[in-house]
């Protein structure tokens, strides 16, 4: 809880902090990463640098946490924070990184804000960040217990036995851990860090979602090719250069959009690649026997680049796929038109996409009568819809 002194002085400096966070942010990745560049080996995307999504999750994560401390001072932020330490242990950041963190973002806020920084306004927000960096070392922790990791280690060394082509720009790889170890207990719609060493020797990871966490220690993680972007840089790598008898680096898994036990009808959206936690959860469904009526949603540019189409026609599953053209073409905004379909009553629905096409079928299905806290949503990357809902 904010100190009542802390909360008037936030609660006064919020505007004029909030409208200068793209700023400060921008300030303190560049002089992080100047005087530290070896935090960008391994740890921080520098596709997401580059191309700012980085700076604007960072700032709207700030303005988020403050505004619940200020707005709701007995409520525990967990679900706010819940997503950013799962995105933290899966790369491994570290109790200390925090103290750099700390050290480059608020030399960033003095260089931004000048003599507006009094001592008792940089006091203020020092007790918003260590409250919200606590709050995080905490939840890591219990993250990094259960992933049965040690310091944030949570690295092993996985074999490529297979490797399917899906689409033309969509591939999926089937791993085995290449030592006799215990396969740490994935969820279905977690998802796993992969490692790599670019041409330029630097280090670089991508998330990857489990689209199948199979029997005999077997592991299927499917991979979208982006050309021309630096945020693809891993994925195009993976996909000119990895063959079955490789080895990968990957993470134990991580992700807290998981699917949820219960008897509740299941709506699960996806767009594009997008699918790949829903052919998780479905997999998981099959496995288990379970009755549950599923509804499955999914939106892409035609049959032929629908990647792991064939796992979404599940028996007994209820579904409707739209594509760019044809008959069940997406309405004309590009996005899914949910008019003449049945929402079942009770249900609980899980998003995954781009971040325009979820919070528009986050918003139709509320009118469809799904409750707001029974919809969950997955990101690849930096979550922008922090701040935004």
């Amino acid at each position: 809880m904010l100190s009542a002194e802390s909360a008037a002085i936030v609660r006064a400096t919020l505007p004029v902090v909030g409208a200068s966070l793209d700023a400060i942010t921008t300030r303190f990745y560049e002089t992080m990463f100047s005087e530290r560049p070896e935090l960008l080996d391994g740890l921080f995307n520098r596709g997401n640098q580059a191309n700012g999504e980085q700076r604007r999750a960072l700032a709207g994560s700030i303005a988020s946490f403050a505004t619940v401390l200020l707005d709701h001072p007995d409520e525990r932020p967990d679900a706010l924070l819940a997503r950013i330490a799962h995105k933290h242990t899966a790369v491994g950041v570290t109790d200390d990184q925090y103290v750099i963190v700390h050290k480059y973002l608020f030399g960033a806020i003095a260089e931004v804000l000048g003599e507006a920084v009094t001592a008792e306004v940089a006091a203020a927000w020092d007790e918003v960040y260590w409250l919200m960096a606590g709050a995080l070392i905490a939840m890591e922790a219990r993250i990094y217990a259960e992933a049965g990791a040690r310091g944030g280690d949570t690295w092993r060394r996985w074999r490529v036995v297979a490797r399917r082509d899906e689409t033309p720009d969509v591939v999926s790889f089937l791993l085995r851990p290449a030592d006799d170890d215990p396969v740490p207990p994935a969820r279905p719609g977690q998802y796993v860090s992969v490692r790599v060493r670019m041409p330029d020797g630097v280090h670089q990871l991508r998330q990857y979602t489990l689209s199948n966490a199979g029997e005999d220690r077997l592991r299927r993680i499917t991979v979208k090719r982006v050309d021309g972007d630096p945020a693809g840089e891993v994925s195009t790598l993976l996909h000119t250069t990895v063959r079955p008898g490789d080895e990968l680096t990957l993470s134990a898994p991580f992700g807290e959009v998981t699917l949820e036990d219960g008897d509740a009808p299941l709506v699960l959206v996806s767009a594009g690649i997008g699918c790949t936690p829903m052919v998780a959860m479905l997999d998981h469904l099959v496995a288990t026997g379970s009755n549950r009526r599923v509804l499955v949603l999914h939106a892409d540019r035609s049959p032929a680049e629908h990647a792991l189409r064939e796992d979404m026609l599940r028996p007994a599953v209820e579904r409707v796929f739209w594509y760019e053209s044809g008959a069940a073409a997406p309405d004309r905004d590009g996005l899914m038109d949910l008019d003449g379909i049945e929402i079942p009553d009770g249900a609980v629905a899980y998003l995954c996409g781009p971040m325009p096409f979820m919070r528009d079928v986050r918003a139709r299905l509320m009118r469809a009568g799904v409750a707001a806290r029974d919809i969950h949503y997955e990101v690849f990357g930096p979550d922008l819809w922090l701040g935004a809902n």
